[in-house]
């Protein structure tokens, strides 16, 4: 017999392999009979997984083999040699015509298991939205870390604009400030949060950037007058809606800066854009960036993205795009009634016609709603979102039971905290001023 296969018995042997005298094969390199190495995989990938196991856990390990008729008992250098001979070896292994061959049963799983790997081998993948999106995003068209050589005038701009010795005092004082018996407070929250300022600062970079080209927006950067109106008087063009409500991108022209606001842009408006000759500036939001990776993983599982979001919004607009099979609800109300179809079922048609432009095209609410995954436009209210959530959570428990709900229904965070903050400090700011008065 080779010796380059003489641990293998050995290795078989320790594994009890339960493979009949059929499932034998011979060695291409000296005819001996050898085991199953298909077998002999499921032993070591065994025995590799056994060595993330700590020491109090290796009984439990062994013990599985105790039904076994030869017990594992076996070195660390023992196991490597038989490692080493295995994968020096298996490739050398074929069917010999003089031994027996597999049962029938066996036979076909192979043939099977053959056909299935030819059709996956020949059928191409389809490429996913996020991957389409990466490579855009590689473009040396596309920049997202902004300009440095205007950094520092930016921002002395944004200090100017933004910034008040008042407020520095408030915050200073305990958040209070008292003159002529008059006593201010100051919400803790105020101000824009880290990724609004980061929109701001990169819009501005690329206008200063690009002093000689003509810069548009796809939309409001923000949902801030002072700071939109600011771009306004830098000589931004503000990209209009068409009569069909889609944006009129006729007015860009080759060698034009584009500049996409924190709420992102459709896949459908960057692959335009990267098909022009443009620059296009991104300030996405990362955490709607998030929000994208969650839907991209949603279509990856199997899953339809339930969007806690206005359809017509900007935001929500963009992360559909990055969706297959998507349903966007606004409220609670909305999101009762898909927990209702998937316990009850119901009207396809009535169903359909109600949510007609916030789901995604050939929807079927019989088949796409047997598996869902929560996510939310940012700007949503958090208790809101975490309350539809649970909603969906009892609605599959309730129509697939406690075993298979997680199976049916995932749950990712892609809520913005700073989206959260900000309506409470606004109404604090109401509730104190309206005292006053």
């Amino acid at each position: 017999m080779n010796p380059t296969c003489f641990a293998l018995p050995f290795a078989w042997r320790l594994a009890a392999c339960p493979v009949p005298i059929d499932g034998y094969v011979a060695c291409s390199s000296c005819s001996s009979v050898c085991p199953n190495p298909s077998c002999l995989h499921q032993f070591f990938v065994l025995v590799i997984r056994s060595f993330h196991f700590r020491r109090r856990d290796h009984k439990s390990f062994y013990k599985t083999f105790e039904t076994h008729t030869h017990t594992m008992k076996f070195s660390a250098s023992a196991l490597a040699l038989a490692s080493s001979m295995l994968v020096s070896s298996v490739t050398a292994f074929s069917v010999h015509p003089t031994f027996g061959r597999l049962p029938l049963r066996l036979h076909e799983q192979v043939a099977e298991e053959s056909t299935t790997v030819s059709s996956e081998v020949e059928t191409p993948t389809k490429k996913s939205k996020k991957v389409k999106r990466a490579e855009l995003m590689r473009s040396p068209q596309f920049y997202r870390n902004g300009f440095k050589e205007v950094r520092k005038e930016v921002e002395d701009t944004m200090q100017k604009q933004f910034k008040s010795s008042l407020v520095d005092t408030l915050k200073s004082n305990m958040y209070t400030i008292e003159k002529d018996g008059v006593r201010v407070h100051l919400a803790k929250d105020f101000g824009f949060c880290w990724g609004v300022e980061r929109s701001i600062a990169l819009a501005y970079e690329a206008v200063r950037h690009y002093p000689d080209r003509k810069v548009h927006i796809t939309n409001e950067l923000i949902h801030n007058p002072e700071v939109n109106d600011n771009l306004k008087e830098m000589k931004v063009n503000f990209i209009e809606k068409a009569n069909d409500n889609k944006k009129d991108f006729t007015v860009v022209e080759d060698g034009d800066v584009v500049i996409l606001p924190a709420f992102g842009a459709s896949l459908e408006e960057m692959e335009l854009l990267n098909a022009r000759n443009v620059e296009v500036v991104d300030t996405t939001c990362p955490w709607v960036s998030k929000v994208w990776n969650t839907v991209d993983m949603h279509q990856r599982k199997g899953l339809t993205s339930v969007i806690h979001g206005k359809y017509g919004h900007e935001e929500t607009i963009a992360t559909t795009s990055f969706c297959e099979d998507y349903i966007c609800v606004k409220d609670m109300k909305e999101a009762e009634m898909v927990a209702d179809y998937i316990v009850n079922g119901g009207v396809k048609e009535a169903f359909l016609k109600y949510f007609s432009k916030a789901i995604s095209k050939g929807f079927d609410p019989d088949t796409m709603l047997i598996k869902v995954g929560l996510a939310n436009q940012t700007t949503m209210y958090k208790k809101e979102t975490r309350a539809i959530g649970q909603l969906m959570q009892r609605a599959m428990l309730q129509r697939y039971g406690p075993t298979e709900l997680n199976s049916h229904y995932v749950e990712f965070d892609t809520i913005c905290d700073a989206t959260q903050v900000m309506p409470h400090t606004s109404s604090f700011t109401n509730l104190f001023l309206s005292n006053a008065l």
